[in-house]
Order: C-alpha cells, then structure tokens, then sequence
C-alpha cells in the first residue's frame, strides 16, 4: 500500500501491517506490536518518529516500529488515507474528515480547514487581520485567526462564483463570474451589486489605487469605478486584447494580464500600451510587483521585467510546472501556484526555483496565494486554503545554477555562533531527492528541523536561528536519497 524510508530503513505498509527492512528489501521483518489495525495506508517520518495511517485512525512509534500506540486524539475521521509532515506539524488525510494536523507528533489533533472544505478557491486577500477566500460556487469565507477557522459571508451575494476579492479601508468587494460586482461595508457581510456601467459581469480580477477601483472582465476589458462601485466606465483606449485576467500597480504604472500579453497605462487606464517584447508566452494569468521586478505567470512559466515591462526574460530554472495562475512576492522571495504541480519558490528574483509542497495531501493546482501575518496562503483547486509559515518556506536559498557532481554537507560558518548561522549543502543527481537537514542536541534528540523538502539537485544554503537555545555543542545532519551527513557545531552565548 506504501513504502516510506528513513535512513537505512525502509518501511512497507501493507493490509497485513508494516515491515522493516534494514538491507535494501532482502529481508523483512514485521514490525506490529501494538498495531490494532493492520491495514496500513500511509507512513510518515518526523525525526526519529514514525507515523502510521490506518483504517483506525494514526499508530505512532518511537523505536523504529518495534512498538506502535494509537495517537487519536481529536481524529474524528479514523480512516487515515494520507499523512505528511511540514516542521513540526503532521498532517493526516481522512476518507470522510478532510485534513487534520497536529503539533505535538499525534497526541493531539486540529481539523484543518475548518468551516472551508474541499472549495476550489479562486481569490484570497486580506485586510489587517481579516484573511478573506473567494470561492467557486460557494461565495466568500472570512477567517480572523489566519485560517484557523472560516465562516461562509454570502448575505446578498447572488453569485457565489467569486473570482477577485479586493479592500479598501471598510468597504470590501467581489467580483463574481455572471453576478459582476458586490460591495459590503461591514462585518458580517451585507452583499449588494454595483454594476451601473458595468457592461460585463464577468470578473476576472480587481484592484485598488487609492480611491480608484479596476476590475478586469472577460472580453469587455477595464473598467474603472471612483466611487466605490457606484458607477463604472470603461477604460479600454489601445488595449486590443480585452480579457484581463490580473491587474497590478507598480507606483502609478497599472499592467494588466490577458490573453494576448501585458498592457501598461501610466495614466489610469485612460490609455494603454503593449509592452511584449520577449514575452514568448502571452497567455497571462497572473502579475507580481517586488520593487523594480514585475513578474508575469504564464502558461508557459514565469517571465521577469526590470523596466516596466519594455523587455521580459524567461524565469524557468526548475520550474517544472510551468503553468502558472498564481503569484506573490515579498523582496527577493517569489512565490508561484501552478497547475497540478503545487508551489514554487524563488529565493533570488526567479533565477533558481524548488518545489516547496511538503504538507499538502497531494499536490495540486494552485489557483491564488497570498503573504500575510508571516503566513504564505495558498488556495488551491477543490483542496481549499492551506498555509505555512512564511520563515519556514524562505529559510532555503539555491544558491547556484550547476549541478554538483555529488552531494554533500558544509561546515557551518560562522562557527562558534551567536546566535545565528549558515549552512551549505549540495544535491547531486538528475531528478529531485527528499531532502532532510535537522538539528540536535548533545543527547542526539532531534530539536528542529531546517529542510525537509523535494528538491531539485543544485547547491542550497539556510540559516539557523538558535536564539532560544542555550549554548553548547549541536549536530546537524543531512539526508538526501541514500546519501547522508552529519556535523558539529557549537553555540556560544
């Protein structure tokens, strides 16, 4: 049913049960003292635990499957079909349940998407702590603790296929497929249309600047509102094509996505300019400002401008999935959503990217993503919100464009320490290896993991935080494939 290696060992879960090998698959033993239920669908490896999902719920052990103790707190969903680990959280997906997560290695568990499951979400936005998810046939869901829990907000909302969500100040609107624009002005929503001059109801995408309102439609192009939604013109001058997927500022520059590449106006749409040059890819789902970069996603992969769009360059560097409706960027970090291949990360302006999906079910579609309140959001296609931490995510850095000609573990530096430091590690190889990197203390118990990621073969480097540990000497080690390392290292306060 599944196989999950640690190390030397490889682990197969069956209807009979799990069994160890130590030797490659030669031999087996069986390894279920404490199993109640042999039907064992999924394992998982976090640190030296190891997790089991069964047709009664989640089996935990500590000594390499030699004793298993059933870890159900909270699971109200006992057939456990997938599990995954993300940190210091596991993930367990039920057959009826949706997802749960624990933070303390099973013994207790939360059920994830609360209030929003199994919703294909289009839009997510937010508004100081007020995280807002448009969905597909289901209208808008809020959540005030960052996607701890969600409530449905849809008084009014006649359309519930809500493709953009967009804030300014207490007013909030949708733009909805077929029902235009809605507006509400207060908590709990009361949803009402405002599509005077509104000529196509079917919205892509809005965005704010100041107090003017843009919402991209589907074929009809641009249309712009300065009174909240009251009245609305079209704002279309030069821009031959006119479905308009995404809208973006940078400063007083608005570009706009469509079918047929990217428009920039420097006047509020009054007018509007191609600006495709070396953009080989016109199909634009998304646009992204960081600074001076504008990042456009395509269906053929992410392309990045340094002068408002006059040239673009193909940003594609381990970009496997190249279709990419989502985009968000915080500095030099950028984020991609594609279709059917998760999320992707660039920690250099989209020169080298890797695959950041530890902790989905599966992998997915990501339709829109969002930072906020040190969270990335990503909202996916019938998976509904899922988030990580934004530290968690940027702490790796692919820090070089060849492939190494084998793996290996650097010596950290600075070394002594206080309180932080780096470290520099190499996958080799031609495909993508389940990489682990993890700290531990003198008594060899695993204190934090680093990486805990698919990556692609290329030199990476992240950074330890040890402020909230007391000094002393550290191991750290890496597990990539079959390859692994370990290292000292020693913390001075």
């Amino acid at each position: 049913m599944t196989l999950a290696v640690s190390g030397t060992n490889i682990f197969a879960g069956t209807l009979g049960g799990v069994f160890l090998s130590t030797n490659n698959g030669n031999n087996w033993t069986e390894v279920n003292n404490g199993l109640t239920n042999l039907n064992v669908y999924a394992i998982a490896f976090s640190g030296t635990n190891i997790f089991a999902g069964t047709l009664s719920g989640v089996f935990l052990s500590t000594n390499n499957g030699n004793n298993w103790t059933a870890v159900n707190n909270g699971l109200t969903s006992l057939r456990v079909n997938a599990l995954a680990v993300s940190g210091t959280k596991i993930f367990a997906g039920t057959a009826v349940g949706g997802v749960f997560f624990s933070m303390d290695n099973g013994n207790n568990w939360t059920a994830g998407n609360n209030g929003v499951t199994a919703q294909d979400i289009k839009s997510l936005t937010v508004s100081g702590p007020d995280v807002f998810a448009g969905t597909n046939g289901s209208g808008v869901f809020l959540s005030i603790n960052n996607g701890n829990s969600w409530t449905s907000e849809n008084n009014g909302l006649t359309n519930l296929k809500v493709n953009a969500i967009a804030v300014s100040g207490s007013n909030r609107f949708a733009g909805t497929w077929g029902g235009g624009v809605f507006l509400s002005t207060i908590i709990p929503m009361n949803w009402s249309a405002v599509n005077n001059g509104l000529n196509s109801q079917y919205i892509y995408t809005l965005a704010f600047s100041g107090a003017n309102l843009f919402a991209g439609t589907n074929g009809y192009g641009v249309f712009l509102s300065t009174n909240n939604g009251t009245n609305w013109t079209a704002a279309n001058n030069g821009l031959t094509s006119q479905y308009v997927q995404a809208l973006a500022f940078s400063g007083t520059n608005l570009f706009a996505g469509t079918l047929g590449g990217v428009f920039l106006s420097t006047n509020n749409g009054t007018n509007w300019t191609a600006v495709n040059n070396g953009l080989t890819s016109q199909n634009v789902y998304a646009i992204a400002v960081s600074g001076t970069n504008i990042f456009a996603g395509t269906y053929g992969g992410v392309f990045s401008s340094t002068n408002n769009g006059n040239s673009w360059t193909a940003i594609n560097n381990g970009l496997t999935s190249q279709t990419v409706y989502a985009l968000a960027a915080s500095g030099s970090n950028i984020f991609a959503g594609t279709s059917g291949g998760g999320v992707f990360l660039s920690t250099n302006n989209g020169a080298n990217w890797i695959n950041i999906n530890q902790g989905f079910s599966n992998v997915t579609t990501v339709n829109s993503l969002l930072i906020a309140n040190g969270y990335v959001f990503a909202g996916t296609k019938g998976q509904s919100v899922w988030r990580r931490l934004y530290s968690e995510l940027v702490g790796i850095k692919n820090i070089g464009t060849e492939i190494p000609s084998s793996y290996s573990l650097g010596q950290n530096y600075p070394n002594p320490f206080n309180p932080t430091t780096k470290i520099r590690f190499d996958i080799s190889g031609t495909s993508v290896a389940q990489t682990f990197l993890s700290v531990y203390d003198i008594l060899g118990c695993e204190i934090v993991t680093l990486v805990n990621e698919q990556l692609q073969p290329g030199s990476y480097e992240v950074e330890w935080d040890a402020s909230n540990y007391p000094s002393g000497v550290y191991y750290y080690k890496l597990t990539a494939g079959s390859f692994s390392e370990v290292k000292k290292m020693v913390l001075i306060k």
